[in-house]
């Protein structure tokens, strides 16, 4: 165990489709330089395993992956806590976050606190759940419907109109223009995430992101409104510029409020079709540009490392108009043993300094 706090992040990769851990650790780093953070893997070959670097974790450790459920994680957790004293935990993927609200009263009885939302938000946010939220609170949404076999997904697909979009219930999402193309996308998703099957309108036009922190209560603590100006394969935001934009920020406000949110979210929204803003995904945690706006004053990470470890806040700046950041890759350079290490061990001391 450490003399000085530690807190684990998950989501180290940086790589075609970057996760939002390694920004959370370099915004966490800012406020407080002398935190150990802790990095969780699930991979050993994530990409935030190797290399030094105010991104980096001091020490990682393999944790299972979230499918095979929450007792093998409370026991990996427990055992990390047993050797590094967290205080705190801040999951960064969709696919791990309900794992973490299940055991939410297991781990604080361990001392590991957490920032996460509720179970009805976050039942309510998913994207099975999203269009009939979004017609609760008023807000626009792309048509969207849920199918549990090939025939409601070709039924659903015909109602809607080509092209469609079809979605995994987690993750994955393909842009299909024929019932030919349509069996195809569906065998290739439900291979890899099962049923259901989301079908759902296209929208074309800019795309808007809203990255805060949700109080818990029904407020915002703190947020950044950006235009994506370049994306991903995979729709990541890969150039994005901070925009003032009203309209969006009272969105933003309806949504938190209804859902009484805490923690981490991110808000993503289409205009286009000459429709309004339209409110295609809730994500559960930060976006993986999340550092950006920490190194321009709203530090986000930050404030939810205060409310965990009890800190006093200090506070965060709106973020400035026209500011922008563009993303650019680099190689991490390592070596094929630490790679064997990791594999063998599930832990790793990545370079940090130890205290």
């Amino acid at each position: 165990m450490k003399n000085r706090p530690a807190i684990a992040v998950s989501g180290l990769h940086r790589g075609e489709n970057p996760q939002p851990g390694a920004a959370v650790i370099a915004s966490l780093r800012r406020r407080f330089p002398g935190l150990r953070l802790v990095g969780l893997s699930y991979d050993p070959l994530e990409s935030g395993l190797y290399g030094q670097g105010a991104d980096h974790a001091d020490i990682a450790y393999l944790i299972p992956y979230p499918g095979v459920g929450t007792r093998a994680l409370l026991e990996r957790l427990s055992d990390i806590h047993a050797r590094e004293g967290l205080a705190a935990v801040i999951p960064c993927l969709d696919s791990e976050i309900q794992n973490y609200i299940d055991l939410h009263d297991d781990l604080e009885a361990m001392g590991i606190r957490s920032m996460l939302p509720s179970h009805a938000a976050f039942d309510a946010r998913h994207k099975a759940s999203l269009y009939d939220l979004c017609r609760k609170i008023g807000i626009a949404a792309p048509m969207t419907r849920v199918a549990m076999n090939e025939f409601t997904v070709t039924q659903f697909a015909e109602e809607i109109g080509y092209p469609v979009y079809v979605k995994g219930r987690l993750y994955e999402a393909e842009l299909v223009g024929s019932q030919l193309e349509l069996a195809a996308a569906c065998q290739e998703i439900v291979r890899v995430w099962g049923w259901p099957i989301i079908v759902q309108e296209v929208i074309v036009g800019e795309e808007y992101d809203i990255a805060g922190v949700g109080d818990g209560a029904g407020g915002i603590m703190a947020s950044c409104t950006i235009r994506k100006l370049l994306r991903t394969s995979h729709g990541k935001g890969f150039a994005g510029i901070v925009i003032d934009n009203p309209e969006l920020d009272e969105l933003a406000r309806l949504i938190i409020q209804a859902l009484k949110w805490n923690g981490p979210f991110e808000l993503e929204f289409l205009k286009g079709n000459g429709k309004p803003y339209t409110l295609f995904e809730i994500n559960p945690r930060f976006p993986a540009w999340i550092d950006f706006p920490s190194q321009i004053g709203c530090n986000m990470p930050a404030l939810v490392g205060e409310r965990l470890l009890g800190v006093r806040s200090k506070g965060s700046e709106r973020c400035a108009v026209g500011r922008m950041f563009v993303r650019h890759s680099v190689d991490v350079v390592g070596d094929f043993a630490d790679f064997a290490a990791m594999s063998t061990s599930g832990e790793r001391l990545i370079g940090c300094a130890e205290g």
